[in-house]
């Protein structure tokens, strides 16, 4: 009796004018993205083997340990073709040096504007958007309209088991419309392996993942379309209620939740924290050579009331105010960095209560677990700012270390005589510097298995809300009226 009703389902969704139209624009959609997220990777690739390049030209051809600087290069992930996340709205380099924050910048959208105007429409928008749309325009008529139709009368005249009927009906919609759009999606893995995208195991594993998480969605709102349609009387009413549901789900809850944290938590944003610190440089600054210029008064007086200090004493006293300005840089870089984690502590809470109220959506749900899946999500920029800080302590304590070992103080020479009195300057120009021991930026990494805890909680909530729907779907059909 269910493999009946099945195949009749099939038949009633193949033989349908929308079957065609619906597949082919499926194809075309997801075959098209796939090659445009292959060529935007490749090009990003090349992009960082070039800056890459160009980063060790550069630094091979520094002569001196003060100027010295390095870069940290934001590496492409290939999960990107699929999920484009905040990769291309995330800046993609940043230097490192001694006297320089951290502050990636050049993402693709701050240097192609025209890309930010027309987004990229990657696989997991197509999911998100128009495989969920085309999952309701089949299903919402499913019961309503056999109704209208009469046949569901005309079915129920035999001794047709209702729950085999919802399932049938779910079962059916999903297999006539979930076949047809493996074969893009199939055909798009075998069009990354053929134009050369090296995939890891961890790599693959995602993309499983991903395809998994994506039929879940897909399921949710057939399902949810069956339980619309099992509650309403007339297929333009169900049309209706569906296309209104849709909207909620894909449109309006997700912005929702981010506005509403927003409202709920405000948190400042990065120009206010750098004002405040900007400020708080002024007065360190200010407070500093106020002090530095009583300390060379007191200093000139004594020297001319007693006598000319020792190149010894000199030497101390130039170690003290080179001690002074450290210090006041020092003071200045912890305040920052205590902004600025302050400002990611409190942006944490709030995109913890934004993706809180947002997963009230199964779309945001998808979406959110789709961009951990593909290392795309908003926690990527904190990430390699996590892992440039360190390789920035790294590469200062290498810099101080060589410094050390050649008798040069804070990058600079200083020498003494009677004859020349004070030389303070740089090393030789033309000096050649040892940078073979100098450490390397290493890119951020996160296995598959600390990944899928990441959405092991999307997965869940998606699954329930299916079982959710369809549990609705039946209790609804249970009580309907087939005349």
């Amino acid at each position: 009796m269910l493999s009946l009703l099945i195949e009749k389902e099939l038949k009633s969704i193949v033989m349908s004018p929308k079957f065609v139209a619906t597949f082919a624009i499926c194809s075309i959609l997801i075959l098209l993205s796939i090659y445009i997220g292959i060529n935007e990777y490749k090009s990003a690739t090349s992009q960082f083997e070039a800056a890459n390049e160009l980063t060790q030209q550069e630094i091979s051809e520094q002569s001196t340990w003060y100027s010295l600087y390095s870069r940290a290069i934001r590496k492409p992930e290939p999960m990107q073709i699929f999920v484009s996340g905040l990769a291309y709205d995330i800046g993609r380099k940043t230097i490192v040096s001694q006297n320089r924050p951290i502050n990636f910048v050049h993402s693709m959208y701050s240097d192609d504007p025209i890309f930010a105007l027309f987004r990229i429409v990657d696989f997991s928008f197509i999911v998100s958007v128009v495989l969920t749309l085309f999952a309701i325009l089949f299903t919402f008529d499913s019961i309503s309209g056999e109704r209208e139709k009469g046949t569901l009368k005309q079915i129920f005249s035999n001794p047709v088991p209702r729950a085999k009927y919802v399932l049938a009906k779910c079962i059916g919609s999903w297999l006539g419309l979930v076949v047809p759009i493996l074969i893009p999606i199939l055909i798009g893995i075998f069009l990354v392996i053929v134009m050369g995208i090296d995939l890891s195991g961890g790599d693959w594993s995602r993309l499983i993942t991903l395809m998994g998480i994506s039929l879940l969605l897909f399921s949710f709102f057939v399902v949810l379309g069956v339980l619309i349609s099992a509650s309403t009387r007339r297929s333009n009413m169900s049309f209706l209620v569906s296309l209104v549901a849709w909207i909620l789900f894909v449109l309006i809850i997700p912005r929702a939740g981010i506005l509403l944290a927003g409202q709920i938590m405000p948190v400042p944003g990065l120009a206010e924290v750098e004002g405040r610190t900007e400020a708080y440089s002024k007065d360190k600054w200010k407070a500093h050579y106020d002090k530095m210029e009583k300390i060379w008064i007191e200093r000139s007086a004594m020297h001319e009331e007693e006598r000319e200090p020792t190149d010894e004493e000199l030497w101390s006293q130039l170690e003290e105010d080179d001690a002074r300005r450290d210090s006041v840089e020092n003071d200045i870089e912890d305040y920052r960095s205590r902004q600025i984690a302050d400002l990611r502590r409190r942006q944490a809470m709030q995109r913890t209560l934004a993706f809180s109220l947002a997963r009230i959506s199964p779309v945001s749900a998808f979406q959110l677990a789709a961009m951990q899946l593909a290392d795309t999500d908003v926690d990527m920029k904190d990430r390699y700012e996590d892992a440039t800080k360190q390789y920035r302590e790294d590469f200062i304590n290498f810099i101080e270390n060589k410094q050390e070992e050649e008798g040069v103080t804070s990058g600079m020479t200083i020498s003494i005589s009677s004859e020349g009195g004070i030389k303070i300057g740089r090393p030789s120009e033309g000096k050649t510097i040892d940078l073979s021991e100098m450490p390397e930026f290493v890119p951020p990494e996160r296995s598959f298995a600390s990944v899928f805890g990441s959405v092991a909680t999307d997965f869940g909530l998606l699954s329930i809300l299916t079982i959710v729907a369809f549990a609705g779907a039946f209790v609804r059909f249970v009580r309907y009226d087939v005349r």
